[in-house]
């Protein structure tokens, strides 16, 4: 499968930023520990592999799903051996007492990636999973950074999202929340983050769903009037690297929009990928025609597929990866931005955000409206819209 293609690109987007910065990348990462929090997920694969790669002296990897942890290890045996440094992962809840048990019995990084996540627009459906997207998102990325300012990392890295920028819903708002309280430790330690593109093919996503459906000869389904900008895996993996070891305090960074990376539907994927796979897309008027279809059509080298107009909650009309509040520098690095915050503390309104979810949780009653109030209260111009849709009531 060619991923570049199915995206639309013929060069990879960070190829000359990492091959100018290659050296000291090489160096650093050869001298120093590395700690990497949901590093089984897709983006924590990736930036675990960039980092294993570089031979570092100390490469830790928590993650709270076992199985992805164990493709990892067999992914990384099987494409880079073994390092002279100590290796390790550990399945765990970064949440959970045994978490804590294992910081206090090691603990010692120079540099600590957090790349856990409730990532997905879905998550917001319903308000229990939302408060685990709240603790997930927020709470655990806060006190991960306590624990590093404790055990005097250098630098604490995190990845945020394009969907920070001007937040339409709540997942991209737990993400702006977080980066609040990120500039809050920042006092105290060093931090960078990134917002970047959806990461194609990535675990749960729509173009990783399509390898799935094709599995189990089911029919490719797709919004036809949504655009997305795309990275490859291993330009997740470049961005975060690169932000972790450049990364000024408060930065965050970004890939430019250029002639290398343009927004595509994923209607438009979908045609390429099924095209790579030698079908013939076949475009159904309903979910019934396609199902039915599936059974005969692929015989002749056809698939059937429903593209349809997105009316779910929380979907972003277009991407953005900085707003025109943001200061930027564009000129540091060939195909990366960076976001430049100045130091600037909302102590008021991340006590009333802690104080509030506590609340809720104690009380173990809250719905969903408590907590979009608290966030149209922590972000004014949030433009979430509810449109009473989601996406677990589609195909």
């Amino acid at each position: 499968m060619n991923i570049l293609d199915l995206i639309g690109r013929k060069e990879e987007l960070f190829f000359t930023d990492i091959k100018k910065n290659e050296t000291e990348l090489t160096d650093t990462i050869a001298k120093s520990s590395f700690l990497v929090l949901g590093g089984a997920g897709s983006i924590g694969q990736a930036v675990t592999k960039e980092i294993f790669k570089r031979n570092p002296k100390k490469l830790h990897v928590v993650d709270i799903s076992e199985n992805n942890m164990v493709e990892l290890v067999r992914d990384i045996r099987s494409s880079f051996g073994y390092i002279d440094g100590d290796f390790k992962t550990f399945a765990l809840d970064i949440g959970s007492v045994e978490y804590d048990a294992f910081i206090k019995a090691d603990g010692k990084y120079n540099y600590v990636l957090n790349l856990s996540a409730l990532k997905h627009v879905r998550s917001e459906k319903d308000p229990f999973t939302l408060m685990r997207m709240i603790d997930v998102n927020i709470f655990n990325t806060d006190k991960t950074i306590k624990q590093s300012i404790q055990n005097r990392s250098k630098k604490y890295f995190c990845v945020s999202t394009d969907k920070a920028a001007n937040p339409v819903n709540m997942m991209g708002a737990s993400k702006r929340i977080m980066e609040m309280f990120l500039m809050r430790r920042s006092q105290d330690i060093r931090i960078s983050t990134a917002r970047f593109a959806n990461v194609a093919f990535s675990d749960g996503s729509l173009l990783h769903g399509f390898n799935q459906r094709i599995q189990k000869k089911q029919p490719i389904v797709a919004p036809n009037d949504v655009k997305r900008y795309f990275v490859t895996p291993q330009e997740s993996g470049e961005l975060c690297l690169m932000s972790t070891i450049f990364g000024e305090n408060r930065d965050i960074f970004f890939p430019k929009l250029s002639e290398k990376l343009h927004l595509i539907s994923f209607a438009d994927v979908a045609v390429k990928y099924l095209q790579q796979l030698g079908y013939e897309p076949y475009l159904c008027e309903t979910e019934e025609e396609a199902r039915k279809l599936v059974k005969t059509l692929p015989n002749q080298k056809k698939w059937p597929c429903l593209f349809t107009g997105s009316d779910t909650t929380g979907e972003k009309d277009f991407e953005e990866f900085y707003t025109e509040r943001e200061e930027l520098d564009i000129e540091r690095f060939h195909n990366l931005g960076v976001i430049k915050n100045k130091l600037k503390i909302e102590e008021e309104k991340l006590q009333l955000f802690e104080r509030e979810i506590v609340e809720m949780r104690t009380s173990l009653a809250w719905n969903k409206d408590m907590i979009v109030d608290l966030f149209f209260k922590m972000i004014p111009d949030f433009g979430h819209k509810e449109t009473g849709k989601y996406l677990d009531s589609k195909m």
